[in-house]
């Protein structure tokens, strides 16, 4: 690596849970502020964190239809792995992290594109799910494949699956 080259860290999102997108935008950030290179790539549940919180959306097929009015997704709908207990759970982790300044998933989402890191939802699962390009948030600037992910990692110093 040469001395204008960045490190870089990869992260796969796969889950859709409010602490695990926390805990990977959390990793995000810092490693951003400390000078890396990092790039997001959202697949399957995680695809519901950068999913726009408002609009409905318009998959192509009936059973595409059915699944994405189940899985709306957006960053707002989003429970915690544990202990939900019918999101009692989740607004006491939300009420906490207000009382002790810690920012939101939607602030963190924000922060972390401004700092640079790419957010990259996966066109394949995208297909399969039926989710449109435009069902993202704005910071999502791209939709890339398995093998984008691949080339990224290849070049990263860390990849993490969350």
């Amino acid at each position: 690596m040469t001395a204008t080259e960045k490190e870089k860290l990869t992260i796969v999102m796969f889950s859709g849970d409010l602490d695990r997108a926390l805990a990977g935008f959390i990793i995000a950030t810092t490693a951003a502020s400390m000078g890396m290179e990092v790039t997001i790539f959202f697949t399957f549940w995680g695809l519901n964190i950068i999913k726009k919180n408002e609009g409905s959306i318009k998959s192509p097929g009936l059973k595409q239809k059915m699944f994405n009015l189940l899985n709306r997704g957006g960053s707002r709908r989003l429970t915690i792995s544990k202990f939900n207990m019918l999101g009692l759970g989740t607004r006491m982790m939300k009420g906490l992290m207000k009382e002790l300044h810690v920012p939101s998933l939607d602030e963190f989402i924000t922060m972390s594109h401004e700092m640079g890191v790419k957010l990259v939802a996966c066109t394949t699962t995208c297909g399969i799910m039926g989710v449109p390009d435009d069902s993202f948030r704005s910071e999502v600037k791209s939709l890339a494949g398995a093998a984008y992910f691949l080339g990224e990692a290849r070049e990263s110093k860390a990849t993490l699956f969350i």
